[in-house]
């Protein structure tokens, strides 16, 4: 027998309880004071009246009815109206007189709720009416078990708020096994910025998305819940695949890979700043808008209008990919950025406008955020993005300056990608140029050389091996392709008089000798 559901009406709750909530469930809330508890329960009372045609009551033992109305109103929800028209009632009461009610079994508090035909029931909390019992030495449990009980009665979905200590312990037990659904709200401050979460501990008769969700209390929608970007389901079970090249954006760096990245392959571009990161995502997308995708750049390490700049002083014209909907961009700070309403930003732009391409820059910004985090959240993206064929480059700034001896300590991404590109900084002799390397491209033959390349109008060119030459400075210059340190965490580096003399096989002072062992140890 199919299970009828309720709606929440809670924007992301529904969605975590795959559809709603089953009819006459009771539900508790529990969270700690400023969890969200009592914003909750109104904006599920408002949306049954306002969208759903379920009318509802609201019983609050501590908040006078004038600042429930105050309080919604700052949500735009025109809970008055509501009561004008006979959808909600608010009754403010006492925990004695509902214990009361339902002692006695009188049918008082039933009338009030048949009177406009409630089908949803708030019960704002349960704690007042712990300590009304303790304090009266009643026995609390067995009242419980009344209250759960009359509920069920009269035929309404009744959400009830209890408090939870700031320690996060379950200081109501009891109550866990008795209701039908437990929803826990958290509340948190991580580096300074204030996180709350929301998860259905349990609820009887369905299956839900478990674990922990971000919250947020948004002006204009009250509670918005955001399911962790983990539990995004596959869009098929097989996940698809394309023999198509796209070009990277250079041809000299297509050449290297093989033929440039397959359609629906991810990229991972590593390097300290400064080494053309950015440049070449804007290169890949302006390739891209070339071949006919639509494409969207996240940039999180610079604001859109700085690098709209950035990008035109190199003659890439971003204000008129904008303006002409083949290039979308969203810009959010890392200062604020939460993963799951990120992920929600993010999805919701890939599937809205089709996106084909997408540039991250940069996911370590991921790491800076939430580093317990990031992984998952990397794999969760990746995941979504190969499911629709998107092609993507990941961004991320590695902290070495010379050479690279790993992608990341902690966010182990590479082994999600099909490519590495690494972009770095080369010491000889007095200069520093600019190398790139491709370790890893999957599905081709790529070729395992270290180039030198350079930033100006158009992006990265990539120098070829008869543009190399030696600089006519004061102190003689190695050629770029006697390098062979880029992927080392201490590159080796040698006089240009011992490299001269090496080559040319003389022998060297014996107290040169040590000098160059140490030199050849990367000392």
């Amino acid at each position: 027998m199919a299970v009828s559901l309720v709606k929440m009406g809670i924007p992301g709750l529904d969605e975590i309880l795959l559809g709603g909530l089953p009819r006459n469930n009771n539900v508790i809330v529990e969270g700690q004071p400023g969890s969200g508890k009592t914003t909750l329960g109104l904006g599920f009372i408002h949306a049954g009246a306002a969208l759903y045609d379920e009318p509802g009551v609201i019983v609050s033992f501590e908040l006078e009815p004038e600042k429930l109305l105050r309080d919604a109103i700052g949500f735009e929800w025109d809970l008055q109206r509501l009561i004008d028209a006979g959808k909600v009632r608010i009754i403010q009461t006492s925990p004695a007189a509902l214990l009361s009610e339902f002692r006695s079994n009188d049918g008082a508090f039933a009338a009030e709720l048949a009177a406009i035909g409630a089908r949803r029931l708030l019960i704002d909390g349960l704690t007042p009416l712990r300590l009304y019992a303790q304090s009266n030495d009643m026995p609390f449990r067995e009242d419980l078990h009344l209250l759960v009980e009359g509920l069920t009665r009269l035929g309404v979905t009744t959400m009830v708020t209890a408090e939870r200590d700031e320690g996060g312990k379950d200081g109501f037990a009891h109550e866990r096994f008795v209701f039908d659904t437990i929803i826990s709200l958290g509340r948190n401050e991580q580096r300074r910025r204030l996180h709350r979460s929301l998860s259905v501990v349990k609820s009887r008769g369905q299956d839900f998305i478990g674990g922990s969700h971000t919250m947020r209390i948004e002006p204009g929608v009250g509670i918005h819940v955001y399911r962790r970007a983990q539990s995004r389901p596959l869009v098929a079970d097989e996940q698809p695949t394309s023999s198509k090249h796209l070009s990277i954006g250079a041809e000299a760096i297509d050449r290297i890979m093989g033929g440039g990245v397959y359609e629906g392959s991810i990229t991972m571009v590593c390097g300290i700043s400064g080494t053309g990161k950015t440049v070449l995502g804007v290169q890949f997308l302006n390739a891209a808008i070339a071949a006919g995708k639509r494409t969207l750049l996240v940039t999180l390490d610079e604001h859109p209008r700085q690098l709209i700049r950035n990008a035109a002083s190199l003659g890439f014209d971003l204000e008129k990919l904008l303006a002409d909907g083949s290039l979308f961009m969203l810009y959010e700070s890392p200062l604020e950025l939460e993963l799951d309403v990120h992920f929600d930003k993010v999805a919701r732009l890939v599937e809205e406008h089709r996106i084909d391409c997408i540039v991250l820059d940069s996911v370590a910004v991921y790491e800076l955020s939430s580093a317990h985090e990031a992984a998952d959240f990397l794999y969760a993206l990746a995941s979504f993005f190969k499911d629709r064929l998107a092609t993507v480059l990941f961004n991320y700034e590695s902290p070495e300056l010379l050479g690279l001896s790993q992608i990341s300590e902690a966010l182990k991404g590479s082994h999600l990608v099909d490519n590495i590109i690494l972009l770095n900084y080369v010491e000889i002799s007095t200069r520093l140029r600019r190398a790139i390397a491709i370790p890893k491209v999957r599905g081709a033959d790529n070729q395992q050389l270290t180039r030198e390349y350079v930033i100006g109008q158009g992006g990265i060119t990539v120098i070829e091996d008869d543009e190399e030459e030696a600089d006519g400075g004061a102190v003689p210059q190695l050629p770029f392709s006697s390098y062979y340190g880029l992927l080392a965490r201490s590159p080796s580096r040698r006089s240009p008089v011992i490299e001269e003399a090496l080559s040319q096989g003389k022998s060297l002072p014996e107290s040169s000798a040590p000098a160059v062992r140490d030199m050849d140890k990367g000392q």
